[in-house]
């Protein structure tokens, strides 16, 4: 099996938005793109599978195995999905139906779907459990964490034994440890004979799989080899940018030193002005699906402060931060809100930030209702898209015509406008290349710095924790928490599976079957819906 891309090409209104001449992939031999947010590789992607948005032209062809392929002829792909040609998707969460179990929705991609559905579900069970999911396979896609999820998708996405596997930002939002176990299922699917093209910002899943690496920019290929050529020793400038964005080697003034603080089992974080407390926390305890995620918790949030939840993936932090923003209700224990945060001072930046904006609706209407309702001076968003080199017209498409990594500056962009007083950041930066999250945190950290905003960040990154942040609040799937430099004891504490409580924007499947679902801010699931107030 092997594929050759001939002049592929993909523009919109005369501008190129992928323009590569060749390309080849191989059995045994796997290929990594990387690059810059917005540069083309999922759209490359979308190109190879034929799931490019309407909107889009593109142009070239395609040689799969001797069979040419047109690739402006995008039907002609359909025929080949989940058999030859398998897609594990940058939104992992926007392609699970909420409404359908995870073992199910897996079960449903085996190749016996239609003709041994018990053999199926068997093969779904198995292939979950060793994803470390096989608790999980009578779960809805709304109660997994993002790390979860993506490993439902991937199981979803390979059950069908498709020879070519095309992973885009399979690692984000994953651990180390769940980052490890995903690069050796990838480097397996090349092992036994499969070819695989991968599209990541995580420069150490580059390494790991190995084979060849290319760096695109701006649509382009500036520089392609061997991985650890490209990643060791690059040529191109570009690359050795790339390579020198780490966070640990940031420098910014923004990047103050804050006092340590120290939180016990039973006790509550330490505070620079008890006065000015945005958020208490008292014997917080929170089970989902039957599991207890934490309990006996205290934890506090003052003006300014710079608080990190850390932890494996799945361990019920995204679940913290909502029930410490009252989008979830604790089972036990009470979350008070200081007066300060009314008014939608109180902001939040979702894991998946295609959550966040109306599916169907042009991000320019849903800039604009945030504009007129906050009174906010539009000329601050135009600073803002220049300051995060984010082109205007991105404004005039709808959210699932943009990069991922577009997105997630929109959606920063969208909470910094109304000057809130706390920000709570579900991993803001796990879908951005390195020299783009360094701008993007740097364009985040200079406003919350400049307001004395409070920031409760998520995130996986350590590095990126310790440059931010001055307190970091460890979930561990065990029976600890630990804070700062000190880990307290917490005798029935125990971390699992739980995520967002907001459900995705449902989004038509592939060949235009629609997707039943409700709007964002809908929860969704078993029993009644009930809708929540939007964060803005």
């Amino acid at each position: 099996m092997s594929i050759h891309l001939h002049e592929l090409a993909v523009t919109t209104t005369g501008r190129a938005l992928v323009d590569v001449t060749d390309l080849q992939l191989h059995r045994g031999r796997p290929v990594t793109i990387v690059g810059e947010s917005g540069s083309g590789k999922s759209l490359l992607a979308h190109a190879v599978m034929g799931t490019l948005a309407p909107e889009l032209q593109v142009r070239g062809s395609m040689t799969l195995d001797g069979q040419y392929l047109d690739l402006a002829h995008r039907a002609t792909r359909r025929r080949l999905w989940g058999r030859t040609l398998a897609l594990l998707p940058q939104e992992p969460v926007l392609a699970l139906d909420p409404t359908m179990r995870v073992g199910g929705q897996v079960a449903e991609g085996a190749a016996t779907w239609r003709t041994d559905r018990r053999q199926a579900r068997t093969a779904s069970s198995a292939l979950l459990a060793r994803l470390g999911l096989g608790g999980e396979v009578r779960a809805f896609p709304h109660t997994l964490s993002g790390g979860m999820a993506q490993r439902v998708a991937f199981a979803a996405a390979t059950i069908g034994g498709a020879p070519v596997l095309i992973a885009d930002e399979p690692s984000k939002g994953l651990d180390e440890l769940a980052r490890a176990e995903l690069a050796a299922l990838l480097r397996h699917h090349v092992e036994t004979d499969g070819v695989l093209l991968t599209i990541t910002h995580d420069l150490d899943l580059a390494r790991t799989l190995g084979g060849d690496v290319l760096v695109m920019k701006d649509a382009l290929v500036v520089e392609r080899g061997p991985a650890d050529e490209v990643l060791d020793h690059p040529r191109h400038p570009y690359s050795r940018r790339l390579l020198a964005a780490e966070p640990s080697r940031w420098s910014h003034p923004w990047m103050r030193q804050h006092p340590t603080h120290t939180t016990t089992a039973g006790g509550r974080g330490g505070s620079r002005d008890p006065d000015a407390v945005l958020i208490t926390g008292a014997g917080l305890g929170k089970s989902l699906a039957g599991k207890t995620l934490f309990h006996d918790l205290d934890i506090t949030v003052t003006a300014g402060e710079r608080l990190a939840l850390t932890g494996p993936s799945g361990s019920g932090k995204t679940t913290l931060g909502n029930v410490l923003l009252r989008l979830l209700p604790p089972d036990t224990g009470r979350v008070e809100h200081s007066p300060a945060l009314a008014g939608g001072r109180l902001q939040k930046l979702y894991q998946d930030p295609a959550q966040a904006f109306p599916a169907r609706v042009p991000l320019r209407s849903a800039f604009g209702d945030v504009i007129r309702r906050h009174r906010c001076d539009p000329r601050h968003l135009d600073t803002l898209l220049g300051t995060l080199r984010l082109a205007h017209d991105l404004l005039a498409r709808r959210p699932g015509q943009v990069s991922g990594g577009e997105l997630q500056r929109l959606a920063i962009i969208r909470a910094v406008l109304l000057a809130p007083t706390l920000l709570f950041a579900d991993e803001p930066t796990s879908r951005l290349d390195l020299i783009t999250q360094e701008e993007t945190v740097r364009c985040l950290m200079d406003q919350v710095d400049d307001t004395d905003c409070a920031l409760v960040l998520v995130t996986h990154d350590q590095a990126l924790a310790t440059a931010v942040t001055g307190r970091r609040l460890t979930l561990h799937p065990s029976d600890t928490v630990s804070t700062g430099t000190t880990e307290a004891t917490h005798p029935r504490y125990t971390a699992a599976g739980t995520g967002s409580a907001v459900a995705p924007v449902p989004q038509d499947l592939p060949g235009g079957r629609p997707r039943t679902g409700a709007p964002t801010g809908t929860r969704l699931g078993p029993g009644p819906t009930r809708r929540w107030r939007t964060s803005c």
